[in-house]
């Protein structure tokens, strides 16, 4: 069983103590500051089958994670009434480093979760709505804090082999090393899918940390590696598969793809005394990628096809500083935070390209870009009564953009700050019951290219530029409630305001403004523990997203999900059977802005069933999409054109859920 941690309020869950749990959250009284925090352990994350390593941000209540693209890129996510792309408006951190990359190629914010070994987890820490001061850019819907164990109850060597070609090799350990630890972990990958041109990918991660003292007193070293490259199958068209001249698993160009590599470098540092604690870390990361996509097909160009590269070349620079007061302001009992995070990302460059078979047939845009920002924050937690407790922050924002491109006039720089003011009010608890009330400031930082443009660059037509910082604003109530020491759960009230859901499109090498939304939504958790080895968890969200200004357009924000849910049982130690049933919902969206065209809804069943034959051996059987459902990932509507076609057409463009599979897994310790 992997050790986990109970999370304390925001802002001290890092200095937890650390204990065994079955379930799958960490969700009870008397630990949070909102309704819909919480923590995901890590032992409940490895009891569910995993279809993709994205997959563990499914952990977090109302989250769906999906592809449309190739298993080597980035996931997209959804979440509380928001198509978050590939990571705008959440924010992902492991161990004190960023994931969200901002200025990305592909989107703003992109959060590529495939370099993650989830046996290393041990707490997902996530929160929801901009409330807290340690959040600061794409953290407007939510944030996960992953944290890797520092170290394992024993070696790990595990095999897996599946259905379409499944293979997967990992060895772990955590030795004792001088005064600390060694963690390492290698990790290699290969999966072809269902489709009809193979994925064939090649996935590497690697990890070597080594950590010294406790979570309280102590500091860990961690160096990290990455690389995969892959065939995808993008999104296709439906008249393509309703006329038969395309299967659900067929591509309109076989020959996209990518490939990225990712590698790290990062510390942390932590010292309590009796007034409080000190906590620093620091991040170097470099990463690249090439990817190779074709959405239009020949809309564009009917000779050579639609493909683009998307590739970028970045250096990470950043970390953070803080300092933590525990004792009395005046007569009541308080915990200050102060802290400064800093950050710089280098891209050279970031680039758009026409291509044809990954061949480069033309620039439609080459960047150097720089974006800087320094972020100093502070919150108060006080406790005016055993009933009664505040949090109160301020996060200061300041940004520096500095863009030089191939075309001069769309250079130049770009400077934005912004302040966002939090405030939580917890009542309780009354009889295992506590009551919450949440307000905050919050923001996302636009792609710096869209902060200098003048020229669009494939048209060459006058461009709008973007703010640099887009504000948000929400509240939030909620109640959270133990009825009996087995049932745990938690209801939440919230709204969130944008000011403007402007994004740099990547697929197109422009900026889209677009205008400002509200969206307003109900959530509910509940987890039931029965017996010690049994669980269960349900999790159901309703949304209503809009735009908040009138356009004869439509007021329905497209790819926004109005209802998602979950749930699943866990089962652990009956006589050495254990194993998880997860059922998700992902519910219709609307693809246009009048909802006259909308998606299907999702329903999916994973199944894990295994059994340890001893305190050192497990043997696994995973089946994904268990009722073999023909129903989508992901759902767009917009213009294509196919080979032959005289003319564009509005069509439905979607990429398959994958078909029923089966993988074994056969895990040793030694």
């Amino acid at each position: 069983m992997v050790a986990c941690a109970c999370a304390l309020p925001a802002l001290a869950h890092e200095e937890e103590d650390t204990v065994d749990v079955i379930h799958r959250y960490d969700a009870g009284v008397g630990l949070w500051d909102a309704a819909s925090q919480g923590a995901v352990t890590g032992d409940g994350i490895n009891k569910r089958p995993l279809l993709r390593p994205g997959e563990v941000l499914e952990s977090v209540p109302g989250m769906i994670v999906t592809q449309h693209s190739g298993d080597g890129k980035a996931n997209q996510f959804f979440l509380r009434g928001y198509n978050l792309d590939h990571g705008t408006d959440f924010a992902t951190w492991l161990n004190g480093m960023p994931i969200n990359m901002p200025t990305h190629a592909h989107g703003q914010g992109y959060t590529d979760l495939n370099f993650l070994i989830p046996e290393l987890i041990g707490r997902i820490v996530y929160n929801k709505g901009p409330y807290f001061a340690e959040d600061g850019d794409f953290g407007s819907a939510g944030s996960a804090r992953i944290r890797y164990v520092d170290h394992l109850h024993a070696t790990l060597a595990q095999a897996t082999a599946g259905s379409f070609g499944y293979r997967r090799a990992l060895l772990a350990g955590s030795p004792e090393l001088g005064s600390g630890r060694l963690l390492y972990a290698a990790d290699l990958q290969g999966y072809d899918g269902p489709w009809d041109t193979p994925t064939d990918l090649r996935r590497f991660r690697g990890v070597l940390r080594y950590s010294s003292g406790t979570a309280a007193n102590g500091w860990s070293v961690m160096g990290m590696g990455y690389s995969a490259r892959w065939n995808s199958t993008d999104q296709i068209p439906q008249r393509a598969v309703d006329s038969g001249t395309l299967g659900r698993f067929g591509a309109i160009d076989p020959s996209d793809g990518g490939r990225t590599s990712r590698t790290s470098l990062s510390g942390e540092w932590r010292k309590s005394e009796r007034d409080g604690s000190y906590a620093a870390n620091f991040y170097l990361i470099r990463s690249r990628l090439d990817l190779f996509s074709n959405f239009t097909y020949f809309l564009n160009d009917p000779v050579n096809g639609d493909q683009f590269q998307q590739a970028e070349r970045r250096s990470i620079a950043g970390g953070s500083v803080s300092r933590t007061w525990v004792g009395k302001l005046g007569d009541y009992s308080s915990s200050t935070v102060a802290g400064v995070q800093f950050r710089s990302d280098g891209l050279a460059p970031v680039a758009l390209y026409n291509t044809v078979a990954q061949q480069r047939l033309s620039t439609m845009r080459e960047d150097r870009v720089r974006v800087a920002s320094f972020s100093p924050y502070v919150q108060n937690t006080l406790e005016w009564t055993r009933w009664l407790k505040t949090i109160a922050g301020l996060r200061f924002d300041h940004f520096n953009f500095r863009v030089d491109s191939d075309n001069p006039l769309n250079s130049g720089r770009a400077r934005d700050s912004m302040a966002s003011p939090k405030l939580s009010l917890v009542l309780g608890p009354w009889q295992r019951t506590e009551l919450f009330a949440n307000w905050g400031h919050g923001f996302h930082s636009n792609d710096a290219r869209g902060t200098t443009i003048t020229v669009d660059p494939a048209t060459g037509a006058a461009a709008q530029r973007v703010d640099p910082l887009v504000r948000t604003r929400g509240e939030e109530i909620g109640v959270r409630t133990q009825p009996a020491k087995t049932l745990t759960t938690s209801l939440a009230l919230w709204r969130l305001e944008q000011a403007s859901e402007l994004l740099f499109v990547g697929d197109a090498g422009t900026t889209e403004p677009s205008r400002p939304s509200r969206r307003t939504g109900l959530e509910a958790l509940a987890q039931y523990d029965p017996r010690s080895w049994l669980s269960l968890d349900a999790s159901l969200a309703f949304t209503r997203a809009r735009f908040s200004t009138s356009d004869p357009a439509g007021d329905f924000i497209p790819g926004a999900p109005d209802k998602v849910a979950s749930a699943g049982l866990t089962v652990e130690g009956l006589h050495g059977w254990f194993g998880s049933l997860r059922w998700r919902y992902f519910g219709p969206r609307p693809l246009v802005e009048d909802n006259s065209v909308r998606s299907q809804s999702t329903s999916l069943v994973n199944l894990r069933v295994g059994y340890a034959f001893n305190k050192k051996t497990r043997l696994s059987f995973d089946i994904y999409n268990l009722f073999n459902a023909r129903q989508n990932d992901i759902d767009y509507f917009y213009a294509s054109q196919l080979r032959g076609e005289p003319a564009p057409v509005l069509d439905r463009h979607f990429h398959p859920v994958e078909s029923r599979a089966a993988r074994v897994t056969l895990a040793l310790e030694f």
